[in-house]
């Protein structure tokens, strides 16, 4: 059974040690309009189970399908949002994973992942880049990350 944690902005600088922008600066605060939209996005990316589900238990089409519904909400709210803020560089990077992803799984049509290492292995980068980001964002804005969602989060490398 895996273990779900609620993970709050400022808990999760430990697991962010390393990373480059798109977080640049301490004084920032971000628009509350902003906050908003990234507490939804993250809200949205907490049902996503292609983000977390086991790997045998997804399907080529599905996973294609989800990432692809994926895609279409992050371009949506990237045109709300300034591409330079901290929200828009984690949407562009995710959106730029989702590309990758397809690009590379577009000639792997098995119905199942396990009958796919390939597919697999572009699964779980997306998954760890997706887990990245999140937690960027949920630092930037000072937001929860729950549900099955926290499981991609990066480890706490202070954590044993």
């Amino acid at each position: 059974m895996s273990k779900k944690l609620r993970l709050k902005g400022q808990s999760l600088k430990g697991r962010l040690t390393g990373l480059s922008p798109p977080i640049v600066g301490l004084n920032w605060v971000a628009p509350v309009d902003e906050q908003d939209k990234a507490k939804r996005l993250l809200i949205f990316l907490e049902d996503r189970r292609v983000l977390f589900n086991p790997f045998d238990m997804e399907a080529w089409s599905d996973v294609t399908r989800s990432i692809l519904d994926i895609r279409q909400r992050l371009t949506n709210d990237l045109e709300d949002i300034p591409g330079d803020s901290p929200l828009g560089q984690c949407i562009v990077a995710m959106l730029a994973a989702c590309r990758k992803f397809l690009d590379k799984t577009r000639d792997n049509r098995s119905r199942h992942a396990g009958s796919g290492p390939r597919f697999m292995t572009c699964l779980g980068e997306l998954r760890a880049i997706f887990g990245v980001y999140a937690a960027q964002i949920a630092y930037a804005y000072d937001l929860e990350i729950g549900g099955e969602l926290s499981t991609i989060i990066p480890p706490d490398p202070d954590e044993d």
